[in-house]
């Protein structure tokens, strides 16, 4: 076509148009229909103010062009046009018919077809012979553009036309998911490639496609609409496997919690490669459910799984007959109780639901294949370290295509890394849940200080992958009515911090029982903690840090009204005085107990009546990995109005602990002290 008001057959503008030229949408009453970005930039013009006007006040009144523009044949030139701020400007535009019966028309400017030393047949055969469809469609998900790849395509409704919205014009038994994947693109902004979709009433395995979403975003960042690429699977079939391995690697693992990761798997098969998905592992994850091995048996069924993750195309989970976290009924002869024996792959890419199977054995499993129509299965072994953790569980029900061999290997990869994850979390649990059960045996179920404080803790375990810490704090009763107050926090974590722990908290305790000056005791705690570790020691050289600890012990006197305080590597305790003014004691910083140097000092603070005095592990403070600033969030924290001291302790920790999971124990000790009593 030139460009010098020619016209040309519609198949060559439909050819000839790219998805960054489209201007506007003009309606069979030559009024705006769609307003782009590129047309707000040529015009001035947003478009909530051109939005349904008529087009002919986008063009200048006495051009001559006019009438060219809208006689309802392709249209190609110079125009001038009216631009937002009055002036008038020149524009090389093409206008296109969207069908004969002159229902509305395209404009759009030529880029780079009709350049010289571009190859028109290039063009051509990428908008009009190509395999690949491309379909834009705006921000309400409404088709505004289309090149005629998409009438060789079964995917798309036989009529397709502008503004049809996705899920009318897709034919795919299940249009709703590209809708929801479009709706993430466009929110999000990342694309998706390798989306498989399947056309409805689809029979051999070569018949469905990999969708590509891309979002378009204008000159200024905002979002325009989303870009559909389709193409069929005989081209794009390996990329859809390796997106899919890549999207498994980059979300299976990033969580040690065995139920979180068997749902990720499940979700990250869900619908690329089966419809349902269920992992069942051999033990119970959840650890305060009841042992298979206590559950009684059916008729016909026995207790084999429990059920860790499920995911489906329907959002009910209606081919489900066990809820998360509960025990799955199996028959004793299945192909889920073989695959668990011999650690092998189950393989029936048409499921057999005729009498005389294995499902004979299993009447409700049977039931549940018949309305949902599953006819495909894939039942893989999760194997870790030698061991078979449970079995993954891939169906496809309302894709009519058959699990193919491929599919098996693919099942197969995602179920071995999704195994070796599980394990990592499995052993995670168990030894986080025998570390806190030692924590709590090992802690202190009831503190009191007497007549001569009032006592406040708060104790909350790390829940991250570096597990349950030493921390520990006590309150210990001494002659003349005087209380040590101890916090400690050893280092590391999981089940040697917690024993560790227990071993210094009794040390502390018993060596308070001789009424020590707080250096002393430090300085004897510091010598039995490197004897421990030297017994504990292979050869018996002497390791320091298996059981070194950070520790603060001070002992209030309520007859001088003092608190001699001294500190092994620990953070400074806070005092709240009756005016609400808060102030950190300047205890000298000794080394950790267990290091072997053995020197400490010690500081003497007077405390009025009422006065209350914060000890705390690093873990309250240290949220941000900035301990100035964790400190003055302290002092903050400390300084608000409390009605009771268990008032102030909830205050500080749920002001100062992040919502989510906390990476490092955290103990909170709050000790008021009464008004003197005569001793």
């Amino acid at each position: 076509m030139s460009t010098d008001g020619s016209t040309g057959s519609s198949a060559e503008e439909w050819a000839a148009v790219k998805p960054g030229d489209v201007l506007a949408v003009f309606d069979a009453d030559k009024a705006v229909a769609v307003w782009t970005e590129a047309a707000e930039r040529l015009w001035g013009y947003s478009s909530d103010q051109v939005l349904h006007s008529p087009a002919k006040g986008l063009l200048s009144p006495g051009a001559p062009e006019v009438a060219r523009v809208f006689a309802g044949s392709p249209w190609s030139g110079r125009v001038r046009i009216r631009c937002c701020d009055g002036r008038e400007a020149s524009a090389d535009l093409r206008v296109t018919p969207l069908d004969a019966d002159g229902a509305g028309w395209l404009v759009w400017r030529p880029s780079v077809f009709g350049r010289p030393g571009f190859d028109q047949g290039a063009g051509d055969a990428l908008f009009h012979h190509s395999p690949i469809s491309l379909v834009i469609w705006d921000r309400e998900l409404r088709c505004v553009w289309f090149n005629d790849s998409v009438h060789n395509q079964n995917i798309y409704t036989s009529e397709m036309e502008l503004g049809g919205y996705v899920t009318d014009v897709i034919r795919a038994p299940h249009p709703e998911f590209l809708e929801r994947a479009m709706e993430r693109v466009f929110r999000d902004g990342v694309p998706l490639v390798g989306y498989e979709l399947w056309p409805t009433g689809a029979r051999v395995p070569d018949r469905y496609y990999h969708v590509a979403l891309i979002r378009l975003d204008g000159a200024d960042g905002r979002p325009l609409g989303v870009c559909s690429v389709a193409v069929p699977a005989s081209i794009g079939q390996q990329g859809g496997r390796l997106r899919l391995l890549n999207e498994a690697k980059s979300r299976i693992g990033t969580d040690l919690d065995p139920l979180v990761t068997s749902q990720r798997l499940a979700e990250t098969a869900v619908p690329n490669l089966a419809d349902y998905v269920t992992i069942d592992l051999v033990q119970a994850v959840p650890l305060d459910k009841e042992p298979l091995r206590r559950l009684k048996s059916t008729g016909t069924s026995i207790p084999g799984f429990y059920r860790a993750a499920a995911a489906s195309i329907h959002d009910d989970l209606r081919e489900s007959l066990w809820a998360r976290g509960t025990p799955v009924y199996v028959p004793p002869a299945s192909p889920f109780t073989t695959v668990l024996k011999n650690r092998r792959s189950y393989f029936e890419p048409v499921l057999d639901t005729s009498p005389g199977t294995w499902l004979d054995n299993d009447p409700d499993r049977a039931q549940v294949i018949r309305q949902t129509g599953m006819h495909s299965l894939m039942i893989v072994p999760l194997q870790a370290r030698g061991a078979t953790l449970g079995i993954a569980v891939f169906v496809r029900s309302q894709n009519p295509v058959p699990f193919s061999r491929a599919d098996l290997a693919l099942a197969e990869e995602l179920a071995a890394r999704a195994a070796l994850i599980i394990d990592n979390a499995l052993r995670y649990t168990r030894e986080r849940t025998t570390a806190l059960a030692i924590q709590r045996a090992l802690m202190p179920h009831h503190l009191s200080g007497g007549s001569t404080v009032e006592v406040a803790t708060r104790y909350l375990p790390a829940d991250t992958h570096a597990g349950v810490g030493g921390d520990w704090l006590d309150v210990i009763q001494l002659s003349d009515a005087r209380v040590a107050l101890v916090v400690g926090d050893v280092i590391g974590h999981g089940i040697n911090a917690a024993v560790t722990m227990g071993r210094l908290r009794a040390t502390t305790r018993a060596l308070s029982k001789l009424e020590l000056p707080p250096v002393e005791l430090l300085r004897l705690t510091d010598e039995l903690a490197v004897d421990i570790a030297r017994d504990c020691s292979e050869g018996g050289t002497s390791t320091p840090s298996a059981f070194g600890a950070t520790c603060l012990y001070g002992v209030y006197d309520p007859k001088s009204q003092r608190c001699t305080m001294s500190s092994a590597g620990h953070p400074p305790p806070a005092i709240v005085f009756p005016d609400g003014s808060v102030d950190f004691v300047e205890v000298p910083p000794g080394a950790p107990v267990g290091v072997g140097l053995g020197s400490f000092e010690s500081t003497e603070v007077e405390l009025p009546d009422s006065s209350v005095i914060a000890l705390y592990s690093d873990g309250l403070i240290e949220m941000d990995h900035d301990i100035d600033r964790g400190l003055q969030r302290l002092r903050t924290a400390l300084a608000s109005p409390f009605s009771s001291l268990n008032n102030l302790c909830t205050s500080v920790v749920d002001t100062l602990a992040p919502d989510g999971p906390v990476d490092d124990d955290i103990t909170l000790l709050l000790a008021r002290t009464h008004p003197a009593a005569d001793y």
